[in-house]
């Protein structure tokens, strides 16, 4: 009797469930993110392809309007050509027994902040970047409480970007997009119904850009019952996954930390 299932388990499960809904004739909603690694993602993302369900991943503030505003101004060259990107969500989850230290689970601060600062950076920069240099700080030998990794896109521009679920940043959110004419701020990008205003500056002016304080989860569900009812296309297919869950396998390859692996 059921049209969709939503996956939301330890992350490590992902793959196992996406698999056995389409298999039951479902379509799948998979909470972020995606698979433990990229080489999971893309055999999910084959089976995706070859099926008629809608298969989607739970990145929420992607749906958002301020998000694709952002996208529009970038596009515009309002700011010029890009120079960097900054990105950074650092929480304070001090539950050490939650599925999100675990490694077993696929757990550790890149996998859960970290898998939306890669999607905003590949999002805000405009293609996937190549990984230059990592730095993990460890909750136990396999599980980041803390990265940073620094990275340059084809065109030239740099990113960097910043995640923490334990760290001296107690919190920190916020997205920063810097051209050669402008420079674009977002405080909030991961949940932006939370501060949903955009600071531009640019042209030898300032200004604000305000926007509605609907929750972004609902906008994700409109996005993902469209695409059911529809047809409509989703922004965070499971090709985007794929490219996501390679940059996130990068980053813990240069930091020194073994990438996750399904349960």
């Amino acid at each position: 009797e059921l049209d969709a299932v939503y996956v939301l388990l330890p992350t490590s499960f992902h793959g196992r469930w996406t698999r056995a809904a389409l298999a039951a004739g479902k379509h799948v909603l998979c909470e972020k993110p995606f698979t433990a690694n990229a080489a999971e993602a893309r055999e999910i993302a084959d089976l995706a392809a070859t099926s008629d369900r809608v298969v989607m991943e739970a990145i929420q503030y992607r749906y958002h309007p301020l998000t694709a505003r952002v996208e529009q101004i970038i596009a515009s060259g309002e700011l010029g050509k890009l120079q960097s990107v900054d990105v950074a969500l650092c929480v304070l989850l001090p539950k050490f027994s939650g599925n999100c230290y675990n490694y077993t689970f696929a757990g550790g601060a890149l996998m859960d902040s970290g898998s939306y600062v890669v999607n905003m950076m590949r999002t805000f920069g405009g293609s996937t970047p190549k990984v230059v240099a990592a730095h993990a700080k460890l909750h136990d030998p396999r599980v980041d409480r803390a990265m940073t990794a620094e990275l340059r896109f084809a065109a030239g521009h740099t990113g960097r970007v910043r995640c923490s679920l334990w760290s001296s940043d107690l919190f920190r959110a916020r997205a920063t997009v810097v051209g050669d004419r402008g420079e674009l701020r977002v405080l909030s990008p991961a949940a932006p119904h939370l501060f949903p205003r955009l600071s531009i500056r640019s042209a030898n002016r300032k200004r604000v850009e305000r926007f509605p304080r609907r929750i972004s989860y609902a906008y994700q569900l409109d996005a993902f019952a469209a695409a059911v009812l529809r047809g409509e296309p989703v922004k965070t297919t499971p090709e985007d996954a794929v490219e996501n869950m390679t940059v996130i396998d990068g980053i813990y390859r240069a930091a020194g930390l073994p990438i996750r692996e399904p349960s």
